[in-house]
């Protein structure tokens, strides 16, 4: 249905569609999916048990929360941050009361990563003008959608109040095919997710019990009752001597044990442990050593890892971010104000790195003495917004205008004559010496 916005259709109304986000818990019967082949119904707070998955959320929810946020305005072709706009406080500062800008949108980006969409509320005042955002649980939203003229109207509903696509903010990575409902990534995985927990709940059942597989006991035919009684004394024997720390008990001639499955060393539970750590690191495009996987990591590759960390993983969630609250906030045809992430704020931590590129950026006319100093929150200081060139030293201004240093005037003809005269005079008279 909305191909006709593209193409030569034009249809003056449309059926609605509409979404809701159900509850984790209800995926399967919401979205009729089968249960996982391990029987474990994947939830978010169950996959967030999952060691790499609570740290691949907080590592890249974390990361884009602490990026400095601005506020920017353009002025006759001139672009300043417009501090003194009360919507900057807003964007860099505290998104409510209750929230500042790192909470909401650490929150916005987790719900983004675990659910497949975050949502806040833009809260206006009378005059329309944005006073705060608020973030609220995606899964009590229903989203209503229509085609009038060739015009998406798009409104979400919350307890029981009806909100425009304008006052919303909606951060959903990755739509589906009707271009409306997510893909959650917990939901999409839950395959991968349930073996990664069944194979934790394995190996923990496995060290509760002292390391030792299931056994099986072999012995002569015998009652029901007796095997029972048999059983009960080999267990509490091996119980004993976990309790008594010792290793070794005496079983009678008659009995013998034999383990079911594979021994422990067999299980290769530490692969299976970095196995996990890379089914996750796929799931949500981050590089394993970002997980505090280091086992095949060097100092170069780590280096690198970290650089794709930021050019594939945290760019695109920040562009989506942005793009969303340009739109939200200004409308399509603004093109004075925009809102932009700082991502220079990610090589604060290489101290050298990131004066060796302050210092090139000075040099070279890209940025200002202040603006350098501005990136660490440092104030202005007189004469520091020239832009300098590397050489003299100069305002970029007065490059090329300095004058030449003179070239020295060659001696006068009448000099060399004379000279020449003198010269020849003095060669006379030692000739005749």
């Amino acid at each position: 249905m909305i191909f006709g916005l593209f193409g030569g259709e034009r249809r003056s109304s449309a059926p609605s569609t509409s979404v809701t986000a159900s509850n984790a818990s209800d995926w399967y019967s919401f979205y009729n999916l089968p249960g996982t082949t391990s029987g474990i119904n994947v939830t978010e707070d169950l996959a967030l048990g999952v060691p790499a998955i609570w740290c691949a959320v907080n590592v890249i929810a974390g990361t884009i929360a602490h990026l400095p946020l601005h506020l920017y305005k353009t002025v006759d072709g001139k672009t300043d941050k417009a501090t003194a706009d009360p919507l900057y406080s807003i964007i860099h500062d505290y998104a409510n009361d209750y929230h500042t800008k790192f909470d909401f949108w650490k929150l916005i980006v987790s719900r983004a990563l675990l659910g497949g969409r975050g949502i806040a509320i833009i809260l206006r005042n009378k005059a329309n003008r944005a006073q705060g955002f608020l973030p609220i649980d995606e899964r009590s939203v229903t989203i209503n959608q229509t085609i009038q003229s060739g015009t998406v109207q798009r409104t979400y509903t919350y307890s029981g109040q009806t909100y425009t696509g304008t006052d919303i903010i909606d951060i959903s990575p990755l739509l589906r095919a009707d271009g409306l409902s997510v893909y959650s990534p917990v939901e999409t995985n839950r395959e991968a997710i349930a073996a990664i927990i069944a194979a934790e709940r394995y190996a923990t059942s496995m060290f509760a019990n002292g390391g030792v597989p299931p056994l099986a006991l072999k012995m002569p035919p015998s009652s029901p009752a007796a095997s029972d009684r048999a059983v009960e004394q080999v267990s509490e024997a091996i119980q004993n001597g976990k309790d008594r720390k010792r290793n070794m008990f005496a079983l009678p001639n008659s009995l013998e044990i034999e383990p079911l499955g594979f021994e422990p060393a067999k299980q290769q539970l530490v692969e299976l442990r970095k196995w996990q750590i890379s089914e996750v690191a796929r799931i949500f495009n981050i590089a394993p050593a970002l997980l505090h996987d280091l086992t095949t990591g060097t100092y170069s590759n780590v280096e690198q890892q970290a650089l794709n960390f930021v050019s594939q993983t945290i760019l695109p969630l920040v562009k989506l971010i942005e793009q969303e609250l340009n739109l939200k906030l200004f409308g399509k045809r603004n093109t004075a104000n925009f809102v932009e992430f700082n991502i220079d704020a990610l090589v604060r931590g290489d101290l050298k790195s990131r004066m060796e590129a302050l210092v090139r950026s000075v040099f070279g006319s890209i940025r200002t003495p202040n603006e350098a100093r501005a990136l660490d929150n440092l104030p202005p200081l007189p004469g520091g917004d020239e832009l300098y060139i590397q050489g003299a030293t100069v305002p970029l201004r007065d490059a090329g205008k300095q004058p030449l240093a003179a070239p020295t005037p060659a001696p006068a003809q009448q000099d060399q004559t004379d000279q020449t005269e003198e010269d020849a005079k003095e060669e006379d008279s030692n000739g005749d010496s």
